[in-house]
């Protein structure tokens, strides 16, 4: 296998041993003050008190510009996309490691210096920052971090930097509505159920009125709520 194909192969293995991220609350997050909630364009069933605590953080930055810029970078070079699916930095993967990495305090040392790392070997290299290199120059320094069991010693924090971000933008990505259409996950919800099958109706000698089958078995109502109280048998 070649070794950039295989790049497919590893990412996946990181997202199923690392981290599966919640947001939480913070043993020193004092949200009792926070009171301008403001809308947000969507809906995900917070309280009050953690919804306060994710607008705070929403509305606090910890990466810079160039910091996002080369996370969206990697973010695509992880998760480059698949025919009809995007690459990861065009669903929401960086928004969610900047959250996340506020959320969870213990990512933001790993990831800012290991970010600083990227920067000095890209410049110790190509004399350049790592978005200005070409794919060529991006791909070589990733495949020189990618694979734990091969790396050099003088580069073991770059792959411990690698293997972090590799799991955070998985974990990202396949939390993502693209993500989990990608893996075709159907999620909890209801199936189309048309009835008994007919045979098995006929084995037991028995069979839909038409006022049930009129009133019961409507699929395109199966997620309405239905009203028996004026029914008559």
């Amino acid at each position: 296998m070649d070794r950039r194909e295989s790049l497919k192969t590893l990412l996946i293995g990181g997202a199923g041993s690392s981290l599966l991220l919640s947001c939480r609350l913070d043993d020193t997050t004092d949200v009792s003050q926070i009171t301008d909630i403001k809308e947000r364009e969507f809906d995900y069933g917070r309280t009050p008190e953690e919804a306060a605590h994710d607008e705070k953080l929403m509305d606090d930055k910890f990466y810079t510009e160039a910091e996002i810029a080369t996370i969206a970078v990697l973010a695509d070079i992880i998760i480059p996309g698949d025919g009809e699916y995007p690459p990861a930095s065009e669903t929401g993967v960086t928004d969610f490691i900047e959250f996340i990495t506020k959320d969870i305090p213990e990512h933001k040392t790993p990831m800012r210096g290991g970010l600083k790392w990227l920067s000095h070997e890209t410049y110790k290299r190509y004399e350049k920052e790592f978005i200005d290199c070409s794919k060529e120059e991006q791909i070589e320094i990733v495949e020189d971090i990618a694979y734990p069991e091969e790396v050099k010693p003088e580069l073991s924090q770059g792959a411990n930097f690698f293997s972090r971000i590799r799991n955070l933008v998985t974990t990202g990505y396949f939390t993502s509505k693209e993500g989990i259409e990608y893996l075709g996950y159907m999620g909890n919800r209801p199936n189309v159920w048309d009835g008994v099958p007919e045979d098995v109706l006929k084995k037991h000698g028995m069979e839909y009125d038409e006022k049930t089958l009129k009133r019961s078995i409507k699929p395109e109502e199966r997620n309405d709520i239905a009203d028996w109280s004026n029914y008559e048998v």
